[in-house]
């Protein structure tokens, strides 16, 4: 038998493997579920839109909140999910269907959708489907979910690279992911070639959004003013016309109907993709929504706020139960979260807590901080000194857990106050010393990564970036604003 065949009957044999592994068990497994989204991580994985920050952020976001709902349906004895509004930017790959589909300017497709079902093969189907990708290997897998009777295989984490032998791809014909992204990160140029290359374009596009950029300043000031808001914020990094749009919108809703505005005295708003109050008590305008939408959240709001008034006090409990440990939320960290989830994870902590008698010192844990998480099974701590405490944490287990670790909790929380001093010293040097017009990162970009970035950039000391907006990032991009993104670990 040739080297060839050897190959191909080797191929039929993984793909029987396969097959026969998908048929005979009872239940779509986690790992089925890997498998079977394939060709969706394939086509929407962020490493592959390191040129477009804006796509790969909104690819980052929905792909963590679904594989938390991917996660939770894996759960014995899960109740009904919530229903889940996601945004991806599709890519257009070879496992894509022939509907023709509205390509936007950077050459990907935007597809919207809601998750509302309460099993893991429904959801798959619905996700690849909604993204017009193939659904047929699913057949086999449909088969047998339909006369299983246990219960769903838990603990298999989501979103694994699967790797197959380069033969594969030989003989099939399918992209090899890890070859592409090489391909895509193979060529790195220097940083001053880089920017002599494209500072020209930077100044060009900088200086056409400047009325734009003015306007933004305007009126982001005047709807404070008018209606004694803390802060306009966006919760993407949309560019200054996107932004405009959204604060003119607002601006004509506020003349047209100026009562219904009233109610946002004191807030925070944050521009975002759906509308409500987040788990920070800020205000989120959905940027899809129509004025409709947005009054009748104004009007909701006194109750919103009776929510978080509510909140705050389960917090207050929680800490007090908990040593002093407060519990908060960093959407940094996390997808954003409702004021509602929020509330309800809070009252299923608590009333955990409350289920059992702790010995804890009331302030013996003081100034440590925790963030609670539905889709955790054990408790950890993290790099930055946050607890992370799954909501159904045994208590005796967890106050063993955050006694024996406070220590270390403390020490790293004084680490990330150090570092965060550290950042906040070399950005402003960094400003100064090379006129910079602005210095900003990505949230993905550590302490850590900015203060080695910026001491490199005041060593380099280029006249090439006085002027400019920079962004440090993990790739370099000209954007349409005039902006600057830069690796931080850029090359000499």
């Amino acid at each position: 038998m040739s080297v060839h065949s050897l190959l191909r009957y080797s191929i039929r044999l993984k793909r029987k493997h396969v097959a026969t592994h998908l048929v005979h068990q009872r239940t779509l497994s986690g790992a089925d579920a890997v498998n079977a989204l394939r060709p969706f991580y394939f086509a929407v994985h962020p490493d592959f839109f390191g040129q477009y920050p804006r796509e790969r952020e909104v690819n980052e976001n929905s792909l963590k909140r679904l594989n938390g709902y991917l996660d939770n349906l894996q759960k014995p004895g899960s109740r009904s999910a919530q229903p889940m509004k996601l945004t991806f930017y599709v890519r257009d790959t070879k496992d894509s269907s022939d509907v023709q589909q509205d390509l936007l300017a950077s050459g990907f497709r935007s597809v919207s959708f809601t998750l509302h079902t309460n099993d893991i093969l429904s959801t798959v189907t619905n996700v690849l489907r909604s993204c017009s990708l193939p659904v047929e290997h699913m057949k086999g897998l449909k088969a047998r979910a339909e006369t299983s009777k246990g219960p769903p295989e838990a603990g298999l984490p989501f979103y694994r690279p699967i790797k197959w032998d380069k033969s594969y791809y030989t003989f099939t014909g399918f992209r090899d992911p890890e070859e592409e992204l090489q391909q895509a990160r193979r060529v790195e140029p220097a940083l001053l070639l880089w920017l002599r290359n494209n500072e020209p374009k930077a100044t060009k596009k900088h200086s056409a959004s400047l009325p734009r950029r003015e306007e933004l300043n305007r009126l982001k000031k005047e709807l404070c003013h008018k209606f004694d808001l803390s802060d306009i914020r966006w919760q993407r990094s949309w560019g200054v016309s996107h932004r405009c749009c959204q604060l003119q919108s607002l601006s004509r809703l506020s003349q047209q109907n100026p009562e219904a505005l009233i109610n946002l005295q004191g807030h925070t708003v944050v521009f975002a993709d759906q509308s409500g109050m987040n788990a920070s008590g800020h205000i989120m305008l959905g940027t899809m929504d129509v004025h409709h939408q947005w009054t009748k959240l104004f009007e909701q709001l006194p109750s919103y706020r009776s929510l978080q008034q509510q909140t705050d006090w389960l917090k207050e409990r929680i800490s007090f139960l908990l040593g002093g440990t407060q519990v908060v939320h960093m959407e940094r960290l996390r997808p954003v979260q409702s004021i509602t989830e929020h509330y309800s994870t809070l009252s299923t902590f608590h009333k955990s807590l409350m289920s059992r008698h702790l010995r804890l010192h009331p302030r013996s844990l003081q100034g440590l901080t925790m963030l609670l998480e539905n889709d955790r099974s054990n408790p950890s701590l993290h790099e930055m000194g946050h607890f992370i405490i799954p909501t159904n944490s045994d208590p005796p287990k967890l106050q063993v857990f955050l006694q024996s670790h406070a220590p270390e909790a403390r020490q790293r929380t004084q680490r990330r106050k150090q570092l965060q001093a550290e950042e906040e010293a070399v950005v402003k040097l960094c400003l100064q010393s090379l006129s910079l017009r602005s210095l900003s990162k990505e949230p993905s970009v550590s302490s850590t990564q900015m203060i080695l970035c910026c001491k490199r950039l005041v060593e380099q000391r280029s006249p090439l970036m006085q002027g400019l907006h920079i962004c440090v990032s993990h790739f370099y991009s000209v954007m349409q604003d005039g902006d600057l993104c830069v690796p931080w670990d850029w090359k000499s």
